[in-house]
């Protein structure tokens, strides 16, 4: 269970699930181990938010637990989307720790926004990689088959097709060194907003699958994920691509980064 995560499935307002899918990673594997590894780093995080004067524990959380993966992709999305639309139902808001990237996709799926804000190293523009359509290097091309806008924060690699397409209109790339002051000037819309890990450098988050130096620090990220949940727009929510392969750091970063989320967006409502 996420700490803190008390409350009764039928009246959460936020729903954790976690989603261990780790079947097309290219680097370090280790993606299955991140929602348990995500929950066991957050034990230590005080309960009271000093910024919001609230409690986590009086903010509605609950925890689904893990959607067990399989191989087949295709099919564990469609699987994982079905459990994200019942949270959607119930009116809460799922809260998805992957897991590879490629989950994100199931949960915009199910709560289907109008724009999707993404902290990430990469554009994930592919249109397959490795002759895979559905790999955590295609999630954003995957993504805007659903979303009028993506807005990709902290993105600093891509292949030169992907650079392509990140210069067509339904796309905004922020570089590292203007994220700090990124205006989340969103609409009027539903909200999307997927934290990939290996957006910070990866001296502060080692246990990802592809580090890339050059990037954000975990106050960035705080930051725009506050900015983001402060707007009261947001409908889904994802911490991805934590493995096993250092000391907790990413797990630590991205279960700090989804309180965050929950004070902000609580707060704003």
């Amino acid at each position: 269970m996420f700490p803190g995560a008390l409350a009764d499935r039928a009246d959460a307002d936020y729903v954790v699930v976690g989603a261990p899918l780790d079947v097309s990673t290219t680097f370090q594997p280790g993606t299955r181990f991140g929602p348990d590894r995500i929950r066991r780093f957050s034990e230590t995080f005080d309960d009271y938010d000093h910024r919001t004067g609230r409690h986590f524990t009086d903010l509605g959380v609950a925890d689904h637990g893990d959607v067990r993966a399989w191989d087949d992709a295709e099919e564990y999305l469609d699987y994982l989307r079905g459990v994200c639309t019942d949270v959607v139902i119930d009116d809460a808001v799922p809260l998805v720790l992957g897991g590879e990237h490629t989950v994100t996709l199931a949960n915009v799926r199910a709560t289907d926004p109008d724009v999707f804000v993404c902290l990430d190293a990469h554009l994930d523009l592919r249109s397959a990689y490795d002759g895979n359509e559905l790999s955590h290097a295609t999630v954003t091309r995957h993504v805007l088959d659903v979303v009028d806008e993506a807005v990709v924060l902290g993105a600093r690699t891509g292949s030169a097709d992907e650079w392509d397409r990140a210069g067509e209109a339904d796309v905004t790339v922020v570089p590292p060194e203007e994220v700090g002051d990124w205006d989340p000037d969103l609409g009027d819309g539903d909200v999307y907003c997927s934290v990939d890990i290996d957006g910070a450098d990866p001296a502060f988050a080692p246990g990802t699958g592809t580090m890339e130096p050059f990037g954000l620090e975990p106050r960035e990220l705080r930051d725009v994920v506050r900015a983001v949940g402060d707007t009261g727009q947001v409908v889904g929510f994802d911490v991805v691509e934590v493995n096993d392969r250092d000391d907790g750091q990413a797990a630590a970063l991205g279960g700090k980064l989804l309180r965050e989320f929950v004070f902000a967006d609580a707060d704003s409502r």
